[in-house]
């Protein structure tokens, strides 16, 4: 555990609930924010209202602004997808994705579990939402188990192929693969840890979903991104501060409120965004019951310090 850092237990931690952002950031003067974007920005498809607003108002309050999303794209592109939604980049110190870690250390190859990776993969990832390349990593997608070292998801739509094009796959059918991966017990790589993700008020699997079930048939996973501190501690030294004067929003008890916790790091917990029907909310804005927010987060063992029931100012 890196010096200063301390874990959020659920018995040293009292749930407080607010109407808006304005009375958190009034009330408590964190030096620097770290959001995420679906369920707590936008649905993947615009922003939720208020959103930029919210943001706008919270940079006028000098705070600094980091994206760490588990996106299995690099962070640039992030960005762009921001800016395209109609926020403006420029209110944020910058984007640390799931995705850019994970390019980062197949690259670099500076650590010693990824230095003994190997160089062929069997390539998991997207088809409608836009395959992601490889380019720059030395690493040779192949499409016969027998020739694979490791495993990459960044997707659950495709199989990637040795050509660059990647074929369109159902999730059963990546599943099998993985049955036989397991059997060859090979690592895998899992570029975006969520299992799931808001889009467009819908929920859609994401690459973490994979990665659990190749965990249940016995296969090593390494997780990149939240719940790990690993993309917190990159967020503080991005902006220069330490856990006490950071703070992270999510909508995830499992990874953003549960890597909050692990990091030692105040947390915001958005209700609207993928719990929010196991929260028995309808409509945007909604307030949870906290007595329900208590009995989901004990069931995650993820504990917020706040409770919001959107990014609202």
């Amino acid at each position: 555990m890196a010096p200063g850092w301390s874990v959020i237990s659920p018995e040293s931690h009292l749930f407080q609930s607010f109407n808006g952002l304005q009375q958190l950031a009034e009330t408590r003067r964190f030096k620097a924010w770290f959001l995420d974007q679906f369920g707590v920005l936008h649905d993947g498809k615009q922003p939720y209202p208020g959103a930029v607003v919210a943001l706008e108002k919270l940079a006028e309050c000098g705070t600094k602004m980091v994206i760490i999303s588990n996106s299995s794209r690099r962070s640039s592109t992030t960005m762009e997808k921001l800016k395209s939604l109609g926020f403006d980049p420029s209110l944020f110190v910058g984007a640390i994705t799931s995705g850019e870690l994970t390019h980062r250390y197949l690259q670099r190859r500076d650590d010693a579990w990824f230095a003994a990776l190997g160089r062929s993969c069997i390539h998991m990832t997207w088809s409608s939402r836009g395959a992601i390349s490889l380019e720059g990593l030395g690493i040779r997608v192949v499409d016969d188990i027998e020739e694979a070292e490791f495993i990459l998801a960044h997707g659950t739509e495709a199989l990637g192929h040795p050509s660059g094009d990647s074929l369109p796959m159902t999730l059963e059918e990546l599943e099998k693969i993985l049955e036989q991966c397991a059997a060859k017990k090979i690592p895998m790589v899992v570029a975006n840890p969520d299992f799931v993700t808001v889009e467009a008020r819908d929920l859609r699997v994401m690459p973490g979903t994979l990665a659990s079930k190749y965990e249940k048939l016995g296969g090593e996973v390494k997780w990149m991104g939240k719940p790990d501190k690993i993309i917190y501690q990159s967020a503080m030294s991005m902006v220069g501060v330490d856990a006490s004067d950071s703070i992270a929003v999510g909508d995830s008890l499992h990874h953003d409120i549960k890597g909050a916790n692990a990091a030692g790091i105040q947390s915001v917990f958005i209700t609207g965004g993928i719990h929010a029907t196991e929260l028995g909310l309808g409509n945007f804005e909604e307030t949870a019951d906290m007595n329900s927010v208590k009995a989901l987060a004990s069931k995650y063992d993820a504990y917020p310090s706040y409770v919001l029931p959107s990014f609202t100012w």
